[in-house]
């Protein structure tokens, strides 16, 4: 049996001037939920940043602690702060070994970031991350598409219920921040 611990749903939305992240609570170690109710939505820069993450949770933990150094170093500016981390992620030996994944957010960036170093702008202003990421994205393209009227927040809520509906590693206790 694997004992790492891990499997998640992160979607984040920029929609109409706000941006809404959330994620599901579950964490699996093998084929058995380990825990129910995991927060693994974060915010840094006195809230005008929020992050989300998957993969095995300490590595995450040392994911973030990091991102938030490098926001500090410049000075908020996630962007940099991203591209920063990509490359101590893709040139450092330890944290090479981390499995995890973040996404990132402001009210005017979207970024998802990859244990290859990547950063990645999302296509419309949508970004999902973890076990269910391509069913929470299906639904929020879909809502964005033919919901415009919700809100950032309400389509993130709906997309993740969707998912947890699909997706045995996504369960229904949510946490969402936004920004807007």
């Amino acid at each position: 049996m694997n004992n790492l611990i891990h499997a998640t749903t992160i979607l984040a939305i920029h929609h109409n001037g706000a941006v809404a992240i959330g994620g599901d609570g579950q964490a699996t170690m093998g084929n058995t939920i380990a825990k129910s109710n995991v927060k693994k939505i974060r915010r840094l820069q006195d809230g005008k940043v929020l992050t989300g993450f998957a993969g095995s949770t300490a590595d995450a933990f040392t994911l973030l602690d990091r991102f938030d150094e490098k926001l500090n170093a410049y000075g908020g500016n996630m962007k940099r702060a991203a591209i920063e981390l990509a490359k101590d992620w893709r040139m450092d030996r330890y944290l090479r070994r981390l499995e995890a994944m973040l996404i990132t957010c402001n009210k005017n960036e979207l970024l998802i970031l990859s244990g290859t170093g990547d950063v990645i702008e999302p296509d419309h202003q949508v970004a999902a991350i973890g076990s269910g990421a391509m069913y929470a994205q299906s639904a929020a393209l879909a809502l964005k598409k033919h919901a415009p009227h919700l809100s950032a927040e309400e389509m993130v809520r709906e997309s993740l219920t969707i998912a947890a509906d699909i997706c045995i590693y996504t369960n229904h206790n949510l946490v969402i921040e936004r920004i807007g």
